[in-house]
């Protein structure tokens, strides 16, 4: 079977081309840009990469050989339902879907068990955690994480595996998709108005998903959200302070993740309290999770209001009062729907540096808050002030970091974005 990826650069897409390739299928894909990703996936085998998504490119690969199935991101048909590649799929009755629906065949195709981690913040850490503790106990695994490890790449399969780890985004519906054999949820806080309009429809959503796992692995508060218990098929995890007094990840947020993810192994695999507490402190983290990029610089892909407390927590943790963040907020339409949560979100830190925001999905109606409108929904706008993505900002940071100050960059990500300004700028030392 021949499988076209439309945006096989993305961080979900291209993790779902490899593990097809690996699982035997034929592949192909384009995107709008070239990247490093995509220079990854050539160099494992994935070489019919287009750049540039034409009706011209895309009729090119299929009569070199028919394409079978078309898999495409929620972005793409959200921004542009003519897509040309969406098109010429359509007019050729070529199969057309999202990723879940290939991910699902695949499970389904190589008998493995599901093993869901889903939730509004904490997915890929604590999908990266359940990677990294099934593999130190030595049981082979097939995965998909949104982010790069030092100990896995974002998407694999194993032939010898049993269990499937899978970060599963809610973003369109995509995880109502699946039926797991065992779901972690890392917390319910409402997100992706544009998606769900009201909290009650997020939360839903999440009692679906729940319905549709055998066995789920939940925090008291969200249980409770739902108006869930303790029972045959949920385990409710009672608040974390206590329990993971024997874990010494920095960060409380990182020690719930991992206290989950022990929770989870007892469905999996016998394995003694002490064994698994001591490989999670070993954990070795995830990028763009509180990663160093240069000595007391660090960059976290913190972008939700709980993430963003999760992330200022660990940075006090270290470093106490002398917290300095830079913020590029993900998508304006966000930044409009946090704008109360905005108000108090930085109370502790030191200085607050705030740039554009990074944009993609916009709703064209909303005003485009400029970093001194965001600075002004805060509560102390005096310790605030806006920067570009220039050489002010990086003397800024440079004076911050040899105060000995830690800087927090709080950034999307993906091209023009201030994570890949951080990395051009300050580059890791020989």
């Amino acid at each position: 079977m021949h499988i076209f990826f439309s945006g096989i650069g993305g961080t979900a897409i291209g993790p779902l081309a490899l593990i097809a390739q690996q699982a035997g299928y034929e592949v192909s894909g384009s995107d709008q840009q070239d990247s490093q990703y995509i220079h990854f996936l050539r160099e494992h085998g994935i070489t019919d990469v287009t750049i540039g998504q034409s009706a011209k490119d895309i009729a090119a690969v299929h009569a070199k050989q028919p394409i079978d199935w078309l898999v495409y991101s929620s972005a793409v048909a959200i921004e542009n339902p003519d897509h040309p590649e969406l098109v010429f799929a359509r007019e050729h009755n070529i199969k057309t879907t999202k990723r879940d629906e290939l991910l699902n065949e695949i499970i389904k195709a190589k008998h493995l068990k599901l093993i869901a981690v889903a939730g509004t913040h904490g997915k890929t850490t604590t999908t990266a955690m359940m990677i990294w503790l099934l593999q130190e106990l030595g049981i082979q695994v097939s995965y998909s994480v949104g982010a790069k490890t030092s100990f896995a790449e974002m998407g694999h399969y194993d032939p010898d595996s049993h269990y499937f780890v899978y970060e599963c985004d809610e973003y369109d519906r995509n995880f109502l998709s699946f039926h797991p054999f065992l779901s972690l949820i890392t917390g319910i806080d409402w997100d992706h108005a544009d998606i769900f309009p009201t909290r009650e429809m997020y939360e839903a959503a999440f009692q679906q998903f729940i319905t549709q796992s055998h066995r789920t692995i939940i925090w008291q508060a969200d249980a409770d959200k739902l108006g869930l218990t303790d029972g045959h098929d949920i385990s409710v995890l009672k608040d974390a302070e206590e329990a993971t007094t024997s874990l010494t990840l920095p960060g409380k947020v990182n020690r719930q993740d991992a206290w989950q993810v022990i929770a989870a192994l007892q469905h999996v695999h016998e394995t003694p309290f002490a064994e698994a507490v001591e490989i999670m402190n070993r954990f070795p983290g995830v990028s763009r999770r509180f990663e160093t990029i240069q000595p007391n610089l660090y960059t976290d892909y913190a972008h939700t209001p709980e993430k963003i407390r999760g992330a200022l927590q660990l940075a006090h943790e270290v470093a106490g009062d002398n917290v300095v963040v830079v913020y590029e907020g993900l998508h304006n339409t966000r930044q409009h729907f946090i704008k109360d949560d905005l108000k108090h979100l930085f109370d502790d830190v030191k200085q607050l540096y705030v740039v554009p925001s990074y944009l993609a999905r916009e709703d064209k109606k909303l005003k485009l808050l400029s970093p001194g409108d965001i600075i002004k929904l805060t509560e102390h706008p005096d310790k605030a002030a806006p920067r570009e993505l220039d050489d002010n900002l990086k003397q800024t940071i440079t004076q911050h970091v040899q105060a000995g100050d830690i800087v927090l960059c709080l950034t999307a990500g993906g091209g023009g974005s201030l994570d890949e300004w951080l990395r051009a700028q300050f580059p890791p030392a020989d």
